[in-house]
């Protein structure tokens, strides 16, 4: 490290910068193996604490203890898809109704077009049915994605469930591993990051599906309140999406007041806006800050580089996994010496330091002024 740090500032900056590439286009390359393994690992380490239940309490065998939490965190996700599932059976159901309202929508669209700017319906339809026929020649194409995405969704659901699983059962083996690969005048620091690392994804997971239960029990609420017809349906998205920091919950509201025009009133498309409103409010305020941010003390700045950068690299997956990877990079760059900088930069920890108070550089006290004065 000593002998990096002599290196002129161009060659560093050239190794860093390659650094980045290499790892990016590792990243991207090796996607299908890197995101079930690390949300594999996420998921061994929110369960550990049941396996040690089960071992130590009702003495059962490591390999049983993982394939039986294993496979109950496994029913638990199907039984959440089954109840979206349920659900969108029952909105294509209703698609002949829905499809009615928006077209009587689309309609008072081509009236009100054609009265304010003078384009007459017949021109509007021939628009619209060039737009038309280019999406069906292409048609294939979308149906062709729809299937990867579907065959994707189980390939990840069956190796996060693979890795989860060997994860549990080769733990202890996997931390002794990473001992031994540092000198054993680090093996003190090299547990104390272990440790940070187990005990933040835990309690973060933990806080992160208390949030998505209460944000979606809020959802629930209000779209109850203002009488919405899939309440339970749009309550759950809300939920889901709510763990995308910032973007999640605007999504969410684009898809409620999406089903809210098609199947209500109009006014009521104001309400739900005015719910959602309300509901990110509490989250942002009250739930997010207590139950999640105390956890994961990552500066909203770096939160959004992270998930421009992860959203680029993995798509939404990549967004999903930002957070606790920027929070586990934070971590060990806090306990390395010479990459303390960078968790300082990606922390919100100003005012522990003493540079919290909106000054660029601390002010001297009053003594240091007196004596710059004589």
């Amino acid at each position: 490290m000593k002998a990096f740090l002599s290196w002129p500032f161009y060659l560093k900056l050239a190794s860093v910068l390659i650094s980045i590439m290499i790892l990016g286009y590792l990243a991207i390359q090796g996607q299908d193996l890197i995101i079930p393994m690390i949300m594999g690992l996420l998921f061994a380490i929110l369960l550990v604490p049941v396996c040690n239940f089960l071992e130590k309490k009702l003495r059962f065998n490591r390999s049983i203890s993982a394939i039986v939490v294993s496979v109950l965190g496994l029913a638990l996700i199907g039984l959440i898809l089954y109840l979206i599932g349920i659900q969108t059976t029952s909105f294509s159901e209703d698609w002949p109704a829905f499809q009615k309202q928006i077209t009587a929508a689309f309609d008072s669209i081509q009236d009100w077009v054609a009265h304010k700017f003078g384009v007459q319906k017949h021109k509007q339809l021939t628009y619209i049915n060039d737009l038309a026929q280019k999406s069906l020649s292409t048609g294939t194409v979308i149906v062709e994605k729809m299937l990867k995405s579907i065959t994707y969704i189980l390939m990840l659901i069956g190796l996060t469930f693979l890795f989860t699983l060997f994860i549990l059962i080769y733990r202890r083996q996997l931390v002794r591993f990473i001992i031994m690969c540092f000198a054993d005048k680090h093996k003190a620091v090299v547990m104390d990051v272990v440790n940070s690392i187990q005990y933040m994804v835990k309690k973060y997971l933990i806080g992160l599906i208390i949030q998505m239960v209460l944000v979606t029990i809020l959802s629930f609420i209000a779209y109850t309140i203002i009488g919405i017809k899939y309440n339970f349906l749009l309550a759950i998205i809300t939920g889901i999406f709510n763990v995308l920091p910032y973007l999640g919950i605007l999504i969410a509201t684009v898809l409620g007041v999406f089903v809210t025009f098609a199947t209500s009133s109009a006014a009521n498309v104001l309400w739900v806006l005015i719910g959602m409103v309300a509901v990110h409010a509490v989250d942002g305020n009250i739930i997010m800050p207590k139950i999640v941010g105390s956890q994961v003390k990552l500066n909203s700045l770096i939160v959004i580089i992270g998930l421009i950068v992860g959203e680029s690299i993995w798509g939404v997956m990549g967004m999903f996994l930002t957070i606790p990877i920027m929070a586990i990079a934070k971590i060990i760059f806090d306990r390395v010496e010479d990459l303390k900088p960078w968790g300082y930069l990606m922390g919100d920890d100003d005012d522990e330091k003493g540079y919290g108070k909106g000054e660029l550089l601390p002010i001297e006290d009053d003594e240091t002024e007196m004596e710059i004065e004589k």
